[in-house]
């Protein structure tokens, strides 16, 4: 698959890494993802020391995401795309489709407390306020091309998932 920037988004520990890897390895697309490019930045500039600090690199990493894609023909992004987000989503090449995972919160708030400890110390997860890690902007779609929305409450079979990707890539193109 050629010619598709695929947007996986949805709120922090709704399955959106997961999905993006096993998405971008069935559609033979590269994977770009936010939380990589900020651990490499952490592991080369420090930890952040406070929750702002965090978010700027948080930004940072977002915005050298997209500056990687730009220079991409296609790939699989995987962020939580804050409305901030959209003049530079809307800079990629179309089509773009969007994978919104789709998870209860209960879900969501016990998968963010198990992965806390096993992530990088500088994400400072066990700062985030609720109202951070479950807002309207990590559940609305972005409206920038075809919605695809997707339960990661269990584990996802990814087949159909892709199949819908490449049948909305079709239709765009």
């Amino acid at each position: 698959m050629s010619d598709v920037f695929v947007l996986v988004a949805g709120p922090p520990a709704s399955g959106k890494s997961t999905l993006a890897a096993a998405l971008a390895n069935e559609l033979e697309l590269p994977l770009i993802a936010k939380d990589e490019i900020k651990q490499a930045l952490m592991d080369v500039l420090g930890s952040p020391q406070d929750v702002a600090d965090s978010q700027r690199m948080g930004r940072a990493a977002v915005m050298a995401m997209f500056a990687v894609a730009e220079m991409s023909p296609a790939a699989v992004l995987d962020s939580t795309f804050y409305p901030y987000t959209v003049p530079s989503l809307q800079r990629l090449a179309p089509p773009l489709i969007e994978i919104r995972c789709r998870c209860p919160r209960a879900i969501v708030e016990a998968r963010y407390r198990r992965r806390s400890g096993a992530r990088h110390p500088g994400h400072l997860d066990g700062q985030r306020l609720p109202e951070e890690l479950w807002n309207e902007s990590h559940l609305a779609a972005l409206g920038l091309g075809p919605l695809i929305e997707v339960d990661t409450s269990a584990p996802v079979d990814i087949g159909p998932v892709a199949a819908r990707v490449r049948e909305a890539a079709a239709d765009t193109g």
